[in-house]
C-alpha cells in the first residue's frame, strides 16, 4: 500500500477502535444509571404493595382485594400476591403509549412460574414473559405471611439504549466519513513536496547526462522544498543535492574542454619544431646531393644548427610537460632546506642580464627566509615569474621582486609598472599553453607553460599563488607555509 493508504488506515482504524471503546462505556453507563433508576422506583411501589399485604388479613390477602385496594395503577406494572390460604394469582397492567388503557390483564400459570424461577429465592430479578416482554421483579414478605411481587416494564430502557446506540452509530459513521476525508486532504498535501520530489527526480533522470553539453536545470518548486518542514526539507536536500552535481557536471566539463585545448596547443607547438626539423633535413640532404665544397658545408652546417635549435625547443616543450605531468602525480619533488632570501638574489641577478632596459629591484630582508622545499623547482618559480614579467613588458618597465615574512607564511612578490593583464584571460592566465595576453607585449618563443609550472610547484608546497593586476600595477604573489622556526639567524 501507498504511505497515504496506510496513514489514513492507521488513522481510521484507531479513531473507530476508541469511538467503539467510548460507544461501550457510554452505553453501559446510561444503561446502569436507567436500571437503578427503575429498580428504586420498582422499590417504592413494592414497598406500598407490602404495606397493603401487612394491613389485610391472611384470608382476604389475594390478588383481587389488591386490585380493589388499587386506584390509580401504574402503567405496565406487574402485581402478584401469593397467601397460604388464597394461593397465588398475578395481573399486569399493559402500558399503551405511557398509559394505562383501563383494563388489567391477568397471569398465565405459567407466567407465575417464570417469575418464581427468575427470583430463585433471590429479593430482584428479570423475567422474560412471551406476552409482556422483559420485566424487573422485587419479592417482599409480608409479617401476616403474605408474599407480594411488583415488577415493571424494562422496555423502556431497551428503547432508550437502543435510540442510543443508533445515534452513536450514525454519529460515529458520519464523523468517521468525515475524518476519512480530512485525513486524506491533509496527508494528500503534506505529501505533495515529495511528489515533487519524485517527479523532479524523475525529470533528472531522464534527461541525458552523455552529451557535450551537460546542465541540471530541473529543481523542485520553492513552494514545496520548505526547509521548515519535513518534507520540504527533502526538496530542499534534493535541490542542494542537484546544485553539487550540477557544479560538477560543469566543472567535468571545463576540465574536458581545457583537455582538448590542451591536447591541441601541444599539438600545435611541437608540429612547429618538427616541421623545422624535416624541412631543414631534406634541406640538407639535397645540398649535399646537389653541391660540393664550401658551400655545401656552410649550407648543411646552417640547416644543421636550426634542426639542433628546434630540437631544444622541442624538448624544453617536452620536459615541461613532462614535468607538469610528474608534479599532477605528487612526484618530481625533493624537499630540504630552502633559503628564499638568497634564492631572490640569485633570480634578479640571473634574470637582470636578460632584458637590460628593464629596470630590476630587490627588497628582501637581511636575515634568511628559511622554508622546506625543493631547492631547484623554487629557483624556477623565481625564474618564471621574472621572465613572465621581463618578457609580456616593454622596455623602461621597473620589476621589483619582494620578499617577506607574513605570519606564518613566507611571501613573494613579483611587481612590475607595465601595461597590465586583459581581465577576459586573467582566469585561464595559469592554465597551460595560455595564449591570450592582449594587452601586453608579448614576445614569441614561449611555450605558455611558464606559469602552469609555477603554480604546480607552488601547490606542490602547500601553497598559493594569486594575481592582481590593473594598468601600471601588476602583482603575482606566491604564499608557502613557513617551516617550524623556518626564519633563522645567519
Amino acid at each position: 500500500m501507498s504511505l497515504q493508504t496506510r496513514l489514513m488506515t492507521a488513522v481510521i482504524g484507531f479513531v473507530s477502535l476508541i469511538l467503539v471503546i467510548v460507544a461501550v462505556i457510554t452505553s453501559a453507563l446510561v444503561g446502569g444509571t436507567l436500571e437503578r433508576q427503575l429498580e428504586d422506583r420498582l422499590d417504592g411501589y413494592a414497598v406500598q404493595v407490602a404495606k397493603w399485604a401487612s394491613n389485610v388479613p391472611e384470608q382476604y390477602a389475594n390478588i383481587d382485594s389488591l386490585l380493589d385496594a388499587t386506584t390509580n395503577p401504574v402503567p405496565g406494572i406487574l402485581l402478584a400476591v401469593s397467601s397460604p390460604e388464597n394461593g397465588t394469582g398475578g395481573v399486569i397492567f399493559p402500558d399503551t403509549k405511557g398509559q394505562w388503557s383501563g383494563v388489567s390483564q391477568t397471569l398465565t400459570a405459567a407466567d407465575l412460574a417464570r417469575i418464581d424461577a427468575a427470583l430463585g429465592g433471590r429479593p430482584q430479578g428479570t423475567v422474560a414473559l412471551d406476552d409482556f416482554g422483559s420485566y424487573l421483579v422485587v419479592v417482599k414478605q409480608a409479617p401476616n405471611g403474605v408474599t407480594v411481587v411488583a415488577g415493571l416494564p424494562r422496555t423502556e430502557i431497551q428503547n432508550q439504549l437502543a435510540t442510543l446506540l443508533t445515534v452513536i452509530a450514525l454519529a460515529t459513521i458520519g464523523g468517521l466519513i468525515l475524518l476519512a476525508l480530512t485525513t486524506a486532504i491533509t496527508i494528500r498535501v503534506g505529501l505533495r513536496p515529495l511528489r515533487a520530489v519524485a517527479a523532479t527526480a524523475t525529470r533528472v533522470a531522464n534527461q541525458p547526462l552523455d552529451r557535450g553539453e551537460v546542465e541540471i536545470t530541473e529543481r523542485v518548486p520553492a513552494a514545496e522544498a520548505d526547509p521548515r518542514t519535513e518534507t520540504g526539507l527533502v526538496g530542499a536536500s534534493l535541490n542542494t543535492l542537484l546544485d553539487h552535481v550540477n557544479d560538477s557536471l560543469a566543472s567535468r566539463q571545463k576540465n574536458e574542454e581545457r583537455m582538448r585545448r590542451f591536447v591541441a596547443d601541444a599539438s600545435h607547438e611541437l608540429r612547429t619544431p618538427l616541421s623545422s626539423i624535416r624541412g631543414y633535413s631534406e634541406l640538407s640532404l639535397r645540398a649535399l646531393k646537389q653541391q660540393a665544397g664550401e658551400a655545401a658545408i656552410e649550407s648543411t652546417t646552417t640547416s644543421l644548427e636550426r634542426i639542433q635549435a628546434q630540437s631544444l625547443r622541442m624538448t624544453r616543450l617536452v620536459e615541461d610537460l613532462l614535468l607538469l605531468a610528474r608534479l599532477d602525480e605528487g612526484r618530481e619533488l625533493v624537499y630540504g632546506t630552502v633559503d628564499l632570501t638568497q634564492l631572490a638574489l640569485e633570480g634578479l641577478s640571473d634574470a637582470r642580464p636578460t632584458a637590460a632596459d628593464h629596470h630590476w629591484n630587490i627588497e628582501a630582508p637581511d636575515e634568511p627566509l628559511v622554508i622546506v622545499g625543493d631547492s631547484g623547482r623554487m629557483h624556477q618559480v623565481v625564474a618564471n615569474l621574472l621572465a613572465n614579467a621581463r618578457t609580456h613588458t616593454p622596455a623602461g618597465t621597473a620589476i621589483t621582486l619582494k620578499v617577506s615574512r607574513e605570519g606564518d607564511e613566507a611571501v613573494l612578490r613579483v611587481h612590475d609598472d607595465g601595461p597590465g593583464i586583459d581581465p577576459a584571460v586573467r582566469e585561464e592566465l595559469f592554465a597551460r599553453f595560455a595564449r591570450g595576453d592582449s594587452s601586453r607585449a608579448r614576445q614569441t618563443g614561449g611555450t605558455g607553460l611558464g606559469l602552469a609550472i609555477v603554480k604546480a610547484i607552488v601547490e606542490g608546497h602547500g601553497g598559493h599563488i594569486s594575481v592582481d593586476s590593473r594598468p601600471g600595477d601588476t602583482t603575482f604573489t606566491v604564499r608557502i607555509p613557513v617551516s617550524p622556526g623556518g626564519v633563522t639567524s645567519p
